[in-house]
């Protein structure tokens, strides 16, 4: 008798075992962990996890399934492992997966993996426009709008600084070469002079000739399409060791805390732009992330949006497949319906479940167009008292 009540025991505990198992719903987040960027892409995971455990802690998804998100390294340089670490989540039965942060590696994942599995992918961080025709596919979003607006965008701020002479630099690779090129048409539209348009290699410790050879063609202020990890902080560091340039024009990887952090009052006055708003929910996901201990860094905002599109999307098909994930993100991002902010996963949920429409506006005042592109907006960011500060939105 006691061996089939144990018996019985065993059966009911692998039965809730296995519920478990199934209701739990896997996502990937594919960021580049090492390489470049890796000084701000933890706190970008930690934003879309934060998303997915309150989508967890819920109860709602899809009758109480939880989200079960994992993390792979893309590197930002080593595309033969990125597309592996991508193959290593479809064999998991990933979802979706949210990623990859650069470009360069989205690309590739996306035309050689997720695309022909059918899996989605929504990048919180590839700008380029490269990536536009990837929309047409169906699986492939992003939550942070193109280079292409950035760009202009950051011509017209630097106009508005009063700055009549910028010299260029950028890390040696073709996307960052392109970006040089446009932005240098976007200042001389504005009639700003571009005195030099020089690379230089990432990853070195002195960059002290190419500083001297920056100042020696002269400039108001140096423009660094580089990141703070592939030398932009060496570079920021021999400008001032030299007395060269003490006034700097930041695109999105350069804007960092960890920048601020060592040069603090030094560089008051340089500017940049990042991706971003100033809306009802970039001002509740501030309180947010402090809460949670997430450090401040770009595209935190976009990573928790891609994850929540990703829960909303998957509870208006009423399906975890990743197609019907895909096919629902206009419905549940763009007007008309209740907005839906940071914080507020189990309310869309809610309303999901009654047959109401929402229009999730997210940290990042997310809208999409008809065909699937981002719309975005720009922050001017400026560095005051030693800090990144957020100034008008654009």
């Amino acid at each position: 008798m006691n061996f089939i009540k144990l018996l019985i025991s065993i059966i009911i505990l692998l039965f809730i075992n296995t519920t478990n198992l199934l209701a739990e719903i896997k996502v990937g987040i594919i960021l580049g962990f090492t390489g470049p960027i890796s000084s701000f892409t933890p706190s970008m995971a930690k934003s879309s996890e934060l998303a997915f455990k309150e989508a967890s802690d819920s109860g709602l998804l899809l009758g109480g399934k939880t989200i079960s998100a994992s993390r792979l390294d893309s590197t930002c340089v080593d595309s033969a492992s990125a597309v592996e670490a991508a193959r290593n989540f479809i064999s998991q039965k990933v979802v979706a997966i949210i990623g990859a942060s650069c470009p360069n590696i989205a690309k590739i994942i996306a035309s050689k993996v997720t695309i022909p599995s059918k899996v989605l992918m929504i990048s919180p961080s590839s700008t380029s426009p490269d990536l536009e025709n990837l929309i047409n596919s169906g699986f492939f979003f992003r939550t942070t709008p193109s280079d292409t607006r950035g760009i202009k965008i950051l011509a017209d701020f630097t106009k508005d600084k009063n700055i009549k002479n910028v010299a260029i630099t950028f890390v040696d690779n073709a996307y960052e070469k392109n970006l040089s090129e446009v932005f240098k048409n976007a200042l001389e539209t504005q009639g700003i002079k571009v005195t030099t348009n020089s690379s230089h290699k990432g990853g070195k410790n002195d960059y002290s000739s190419e500083v001297a050879k920056l100042a020696s063609s002269g400039g108001d202020a140096l423009a660094i399409i580089s990141y703070t990890d592939r030398g932009g902080k060496e570079i920021v560091q021999a400008s001032l060791d030299s007395g060269t340039f003490n006034k700097f024009i930041f695109f999105d990887g350069m804007v960092n805390k960890n920048l601020t952090d060592i040069f603090g009052e030094k560089i008051n006055d340089s500017f940049g732009i990042l991706p971003g708003s100033k809306k009802k929910g970039a001002r509740i996901f501030a309180n947010i992330i402090k809460k949670n201990n997430i450090i401040l860094g770009p595209f935190i905002g976009e990573s928790y949006d891609a994850a929540a599109l990703i829960i909303l999307a998957m509870q208006a098909g009423n399906s975890s497949n990743s197609g019907s994930i895909s096919k629902n993100i206009l419905e549940i991002a763009n007007s008309p319906g209740t907005k839906i902010y940071p914080g507020e996963l189990k309310k869309g949920l809610e309303l999901i479940n009654k047959g109401k429409k929402i229009n999730y506006e997210g940290v990042t005042n997310i809208e999409f167009s008809l065909d699937g592109k981002i719309k975005g907006s720009f922050l001017e960011q400026i560095v005051k008292n030693g800090k990144f500060k957020s100034q008008h939105q654009r």
